[in-house]
């Protein structure tokens, strides 16, 4: 990836009737990616470090990552089509043949969520990152509300 990108984080995690609102930004600009129930659950989760009885699928990934010695770097949204996100994970593995890199596609909610289990940063591309609108005012607006739905 040769884009330049802007370092964002998540600002806030919200329920909603059909699913979750994921505000990410930076303090000049927050925009929202609408993920479903399952995985807006499983981000909140690792957001709060929640036990859990069983892995989940994301501790799995984790589990088979330490397994194969690969690391996650960082992880990039990438662009918005036909009001679909798309990302990317971008992995390192290191061992005595020397450090390779590794750019996988993925949904954005699963980025998110292996970010956050391993507290690495986000990113968006610049481009991306001019194209979305400013959802800062509604997220303000939900925060003075005390989160509750409307």
């Amino acid at each position: 990836m040769k884009q330049s990108v802007v370092p964002v984080e998540i600002r806030l995690v919200y329920p909603t009737r059909h699913g979750w609102s994921i505000f990410l930004g930076t303090d000049e600009k927050v925009f929202v990616i609408q993920v479903e129930h399952a995985m807006g659950t499983v981000i909140e989760m690792f957001l709060h470090a929640t036990p859990k009885e069983r892995p989940l699928t994301h501790d799995l990934i984790n589990l088979i990552f330490k397994g194969f010695g690969i690391g996650l770097e960082r992880v990039v949204i990438t662009d918005l089509k036909n009001s679909t996100f798309f990302g990317r994970l971008i992995l390192q593995q290191e061992n005595e043949l020397g450090r390779k890199l590794v750019e996988l596609d993925a949904r954005p909610s699963d980025c998110l969520a292996l970010a956050i289990a391993h507290k690495k940063p986000i990113f968006v591309t610049a481009p991306l990152f001019a194209q979305v609108e400013d959802m800062s005012k509604f997220m303000q607006q939900i925060t003075e509300s005390g989160g509750e739905n409307e």
